[in-house]
């Protein structure tokens, strides 16, 4: 429960005060976790580790910060992948982490939408990224993965304020998420995550990619950003097209096919989406 005194801070006063948080796992992880262990008698392959961290973005952020607070100071070069992460913390801390931490709540169902959202931002990230040949595409499934830090955290300590924003935005009294949220606390969930991620001194790479730089690395991973929010808001979200003609600008030597292929999606709604795009491109070629 929040004091009046919180309820009346702003951005500046929630960044000091969640950035020393400890950040919590979620519970499922916990139990995936174990279940391996107890089926491979410990002998956890980092590869499928990373896995596991990447179904869970608040475990990606507390190994993350661990590594890079750890180890910072002795690399030559940053941490920006989840496999990097597990291969410098090791299996052992790993398991420690996961074992000893704090467990989310995953009773909220805000905070479960948040975690569906990144999941599913990071595996498309990483999809379309892989279709380009220059960029590494597991840094930007991490920085999709780490993309709402800001709003997670406050679904674990201060439930109430994005259960504020949500309640605006379902009321009517906003139109977009980030209209609510300001309504409801004064800024966006987005400015909070940059702000933390700023205070946590994560990789440079890493940051810059949160934060949504002119970049085309940056781009890809916002344009997964938006379509994991359509999708997860309407599995046939009209702005789905729209999400298509955007990456396909910045990959223009894939096929719509193979760009729609990862999209979680119906068989029958990838169809209406392709000749949607095909009608557009048409109508823009005959101007």
């Amino acid at each position: 429960m929040l004091t009046p005194f919180q309820r009346r801070w702003g951005i500046v006063q929630w960044v000091a005060y969640l950035k020393d948080k400890e950040v919590p796992v979620l519970p499922e992880t916990r139990d995936r976790l174990a279940a391996l262990r107890e089926e491979q008698q410990d002998l956890l392959a980092p590869k499928e580790l990373a896995g596991v961290v990447f179904s869970d973005p608040f475990l990606a952020l507390k190994l993350l910060r661990r590594v890079e607070g750890r180890h910072s100071t002795m690399l030559e070069h940053e941490t920006t992948t989840a496999l990097a992460s597990v291969l410098q913390a090791g299996v052992d801390d790993l398991v420690r982490i996961v074992d000893n931490g704090e467990l989310a709540d995953e009773s909220l169902a805000g905070m479960r939408d948040s975690v569906t959202r990144t999941v599913l931002a990071a595996h498309i990230g990483r999809s379309w990224a892989s279709m380009r040949a220059d960029i590494s595409a597991e840094e930007i499934a991490l920085a999709a993965l780490l993309a709402e830090s800001g709003e997670l955290l406050l679904w674990h300590v201060a439930p109430e304020l994005p259960q504020k924003a949500l309640d605006e935005l379902h009321s009517g009294r906003a139109l977009r998420s980030v209209q609510a949220q300001h309504q409801a606390v004064g800024f966006s969930f987005k400015q909070m995550t940059v702000a933390l991620v700023e205070a946590w001194a994560l990789p440079r790479l890493i940051t810059m990619l949160i934060r949504g730089s002119d970049t085309l690395r940056a781009n890809i991973a916002r344009i997964a950003e938006d379509t994991a929010r359509h999708i997860t808001t309407d599995p046939e979200n009209p702005a789905i097209p729209a999400d298509l003609v955007a990456i396909k600008n910045l990959i223009p030597g894939v096929s719509h096919h193979s760009l729609i292929a990862p999209l979680p999606i119906s068989a029958e709604y990838k169809e209406q989406v392709l000749l949607a795009v095909a009608a557009d491109s048409y109508s823009r070629d005959a101007k």
